[in-house]
């Protein structure tokens, strides 16, 4: 569960000071001059806090640090992550931030037997002992919280051991249903009993709840069937089994479908409202994906004396889904729209996003505009937010404003001076303003995204890279401006509202990835503010260390989340930050609409909940990790399923994460990570470096480390754990001690350069701004 950080990290810094004394949480709120509902929220985080381990309830409910409170000092609490083979996994300890838990390892081993069946994710306590090899291991003597209960898997009637019975000592054994889990470590599946009549046939994919976890080895776990699912022969099973596994909604109830064709009806597209600004004479375009599900925002600039002139026209989403109504009750529930590779699970029924609400050529649409008024040295002079209609020219896809940027004079007959005179300002000044950004501070630090090619049936023919080419940073800049724009205007008036919020990475991690980087050397030792983590992502740019690092400056970032608070936006380096640019798939976005529409119409807007927006925001929060978690899963399915017809095949990939276990290797011509256990690799006793984040054998040659190019083959595709497993054909590194520049570029990296490198900067998926 997400809890505020600025909050969690002065509680922290009071409980662990010399001078506290064991408090409760009111008296600690008064401490902190903490208001009432900043009391709740104070609740709340000491609450998980304490579930986590780092803080205590002593007698009476005194509040008091866990190094404090006189408990076992040899165990610890954290989350478990399992080892891909081998029975044996790590915690990595929750940090208190107080210097206590500085002499444990970053990641704990737990040995194989010790792991008392706990599952990726979950929170577990450990207890700690001295380890054969130095240092510690844990075992754990409890599970916490499981990450997950409920598992989609394939049904099956197995023979099952018979249950003990003294009068019938040669009992036999029978045929029983059992479900084998999806994406869990073990092997054996669980038993779940009474199927209630429901007409199944071995290998249907079912959706289970877990009643019994299983035990270390896997067995006796029970669960209850929830649904069939279907037949796993179907390739559209792939995308239901995920929906289930991660709980995203299906249809829209009919009272929501209802209520939307009542706004349909109602709606009017040949008469303008006299309450809106008339903006239909305003030269206006869309730019989204050939395949774009949603058409929310537009764009019309002008260039004036000394100046531009920039309006960012959003749907008005809020005028179709009054608060309260059956429409805006399920968008709340479901928080966000989900884009799975074969279908999209909207947030607001189709027929106000996909039409009433979608910004189409020739139609008068209603729009929330940002009107931007900006100089020449990019000073923004003036902002102001209208209720308008617009009346968008020409629907372009990115594709077409890249093939315009390479050779604009091809485009000039077939679509005119005017459009193309647009696009040409519109580049430029959206350029100068990217520039500006990264030139005062900001970060680009997002992974590229997989875009999966499916055939007609679902079944993926083959997967690539999305570029984030200039016509997509277009967009991009006057979305960030959009964005900052209204921000900066609500927080001016002090109100509260959803705010998009980074905060700043910690000191610990900050310090975890100088040494990560240190190790690699690239010649920068020290990597704590902006400018030293952009050096270094601009440093491994298109060399075989890019994905590695990349991921690692993501690791050590906090998560961006929605809140009330005003902590602004870290890698955007934004003071005033929401999300305002797509209220037809984010509910924030919708919530901050609505403010907008109170100030416009000059009514009273006393102050939102504070607690109430905190919940909120948590609750977006949390749907928004989880439907990105979703996607992630669904792309690996899909792409397991592909390579399992492709098992022995070659193919070249470069070491992207590297542990004591074995190796991640991306792929480079099919974007797919694969696992390569250590006990796969030449013949030889490894030792896993972290410094130089490397595998090291005793024999010559036998040295594996980040960046490394690998000839792989493809080993085994396990759709039950969701993971490729590859084998080391060729380490092209091998023998290359003297490669010049990053370790791991070299020799590799006119092999592994992208089509992104022309400009790396920026790397952001649209619908996740």
């Amino acid at each position: 569960m997400e809890v505020s950080q600025h909050l969690t990290d002065r509680l922290l810094r009071l409980v662990h000071a010399a001078e506290y004394r064991p408090s409760k949480p009111k008296q600690i709120a008064t401490q902190l001059k903490l208001d009432g509902d900043e009391y709740r929220e104070l609740r709340r985080v000491i609450k998980q806090l304490a579930k986590e381990g780092r803080l205590v309830y002593g007698g009476n409910h005194l509040v008091v640090a866990a190094a404090a409170a006189g408990g076992p000092s040899d165990s610890v609490r954290g989350k478990f992550r399992r080892a891909m083979g081998g029975g044996f996994g790590f915690v990595r300890p929750s940090s208190g931030g107080s210097g206590a838990d500085d002499d444990l390892p970053e990641d704990i081993f737990v040995p194989p037997g010790a792991t008392g069946g706990a599952m990726q994710g979950d929170l577990v306590e450990v207890e700690l002992s001295p380890s054969r090899r130095g240092g510690v291991e844990g075992v754990v003597i409890e599970v916490v919280q499981r990450e997950r209960r409920q598992f989609t898997g394939t049904f099956r009637t197995e023979a099952l051991p018979p249950e003990p019975d003294e009068r019938s000592p040669h009992a036999h054994q029978i045929d029983g249903p059992v479900v084998y889990l999806d994406g869990v470590h073990f092997t054996a599946p669980v038993s779940v009993g009474d199927v209630r009549g429901l007409p199944l046939v071995d290998d249907d994919k079912v959706f289970v709840e877990i009643v019994d976890f299983p035990d270390d080895d896997g067995g006796g776990g029970e669960a209850v069937i929830l649904e069939r699912l279907g037949s796993n022969k179907n390739p559209a099973i792939d995308t239901l089994t995920v929906m289930r596994q991660y709980a995203l909604p299906d249809e829209f109830p009919q009272r929501v479908l209802d209520e939307a064709r009542q706004r349909a009806d109602e709606f009017d597209d040949e008469t303008l409202p006299e309450d809106r600004t008339d903006l239909t004479h305003l030269l206006t375009i869309t730019i989204d994906p050939f395949d774009a599900r949603d058409f929310d925002d537009a764009i019309s600039l002008q260039r004036e004396k000394g100046r531009w002139r920039l309006w960012v026209h959003i749907a008005d989403v809020s005028h179709f889904v009054p608060v309260g109504g059956a429409i805006d009750e399920e968008a709340r529930a479901r928080a966000t729209s989900v884009y799975l590779p074969d279908r999209v699970i909207p947030m607001i029924p189709e027929i106000i996003s996909n039409h009433l609400a979608s910004l189409q050529p020739e139609r008068h649409r209603l729009v929330k505009t940002v009107e931007i008024e900006i100089l020449d040295d990019l000073t923004i002079t003036h902002s102001e937010v209208h209720n308008a209609v617009i009346r968008s020219d020409k629907r372009f896809n990115y594709e077409q404003i890249d093939q315009f940027l390479a050779v604009p004079a091809e485009f000039r007959e077939p679509w005119g001076d005017e459009i193309c005179d647009l696009l040409d300002e519109m580049h430029t000044l959206a350029m100068k303003m990217r520039k500006k950004r990264f030139r005062e501070g900001a970060l680009s630090m997002d992974l590229p995204d997989i875009k999966l090619d499916l055939d007609r049936s679902g079944k993926v023919k083959g997967a690539f890279l999305v570029e984030n080419t200039e016509s997509h940073q277009i967009i991009e800049e006057f979305m960030l401006a959009g964005n900052q724009a209204v921000a900066t205007w609500l927080d001016d008036l002090e109100l509260n509202f959803l705010h998009r919020i980074h905060e700043p990475p910690e000191r610990r991690k900050l310090r975890s990835l100088s040494a990560f980087v240190g190790d690699l050397g690239l010649g920068i030792d020290h990597v704590e503010s902006r400018f030293e983590i952009q050096s270094v992502l601009d440093k491994v740019v298109g060399t075989p260390l890019e994905n590695a690092v990349n991921f690692a400056v993501l690791k050590s970032m906090n998560k961006a989340v929605y809140g009330p608070h005003r902590e602004g936006h870290y890698a955007l380096d934004m003071e005033h930050y929401c999300h305002f640019t797509s209220p037809i798939r984010r509910y924030p976005d919708l919530t901050v609409h609505r403010l907008v529409q109170k100030l416009l119409e000059k009514k009273s807007t006393p102050d939102e909940s504070f607690s109430e927006l905190v919940k909120l925001g948590h609750e977006c929060s949390d749907a928004e990790r989880n439907a990105a978690a979703a996607e992630r899963e669904l792309i690996q399915l899909k792409l397991l399923h592909f390579l399992k017809k492709r098992i022995g095949e070659t193919l070249e990939a470069v070491v992207s994460r590297v542990f004591a276990d074995g190796l991640h290797a991306r792929c480079i011509k099919l974007p797919v990570d694969g696992f390569i256990p250590v006990t796969t690799l030449p013949s030889d006793q490894y030792r896993f470096e972290r410094r130089g984040q490397m595998l090291i054998g005793f024999k010559g040659g036998n040295r594996f480390r980040l960046g490394d190019l690998l000839t792989v083959r493809i080993d085994k595709v396990d759709l039950q754990d969701r993971q490729l497993y590859l084998t080391v054909v060729k380490n092209h590194a091998a023998k290359d001690s003297e490669r010049s520049g990053p370790k791991g570029g070299g020799k590799a990296k006119s092999k592994y350069k992208s089509k992104r490198q022309s400009d790396r900067r920026g790397n952001k998926k649209r619908k996740r701004r």
